[in-house]
């Protein structure tokens, strides 16, 4: 008889197939995003004048800051390296966009909401919870990842991190005085 943790390869738990198929959608998702800021339609000028418009300042440094943050956040969830950090930079990305492009526009994702930045925010917060698992470079390494700790860690810091940039950086005022850029809406 099997238990809802146990699976048919010994050693694997249901933890384990649970952080790896976390790992296995969210990662390549925040990937592709970060690949689309660089490579999608506009490229990354385009992507600067978007950012340009939601008045984050420097518009060229942060669309590349984005899209890194995006690329290597995706990359670590996937193969399972570095935990809590990984989880810690979609936190900060989520935050920074729920702020700048999602705020005011209710719940749904469909009208611009916040649903889609606190779904990801939450599934890698609870990742970071979960641990990588036995199928992780982290565990390779001989590195436990996993627990209240890591998921304060995720959390806090990904938010320590938006609030900083947001108070930096962010100058929604300065669009609302001069207007949208390149067209894009302000």
């Amino acid at each position: 008889m099997t238990t809802p943790t146990s699976s048919p390869r010994p050693g694997t738990t249901g933890r384990d197939a649970a952080a790896l198929v976390l790992r296995a959608t969210l990662g390549p998702m925040l990937f592709a995003h970060g690949w689309n800021k660089i490579k999608g339609p506009g490229g990354l000028k385009g992507t600067t004048s978007w950012f340009e418009s939601l008045g984050l300042r420097p518009a060229a440094a942060h669309a590349r800051m984005a899209a890194a943050s995006e690329l290597a956040a995706g990359a670590g969830l996937v193969l399972g390296v570095a935990a809590p950090l990984p989880a810690a930079a979609a936190v900060g990305l989520m935050a920074v966009a729920a702020r700048t492009d999602h705020r005011g526009k209710g719940f749904f994702v469909f009208k611009g909401g916040w649903e889609y930045t606190a779904v990801v925010a939450g599934a890698a917060v609870s990742l970071a919870a979960l641990g990588n698992g036995r199928h992780s470079l982290d565990a390779l390494a001989g590195r436990r990842t996993g627990g209240p700790r890591q998921a304060a860690i995720a959390a806090g810091v990904g938010a320590a991190a938006a609030a900083l940039l947001l108070k930096v950086c962010y100058r929604p005022e300065e669009v609302a005085k001069t207007g949208p850029v390149d067209g894009n809406p302000a």
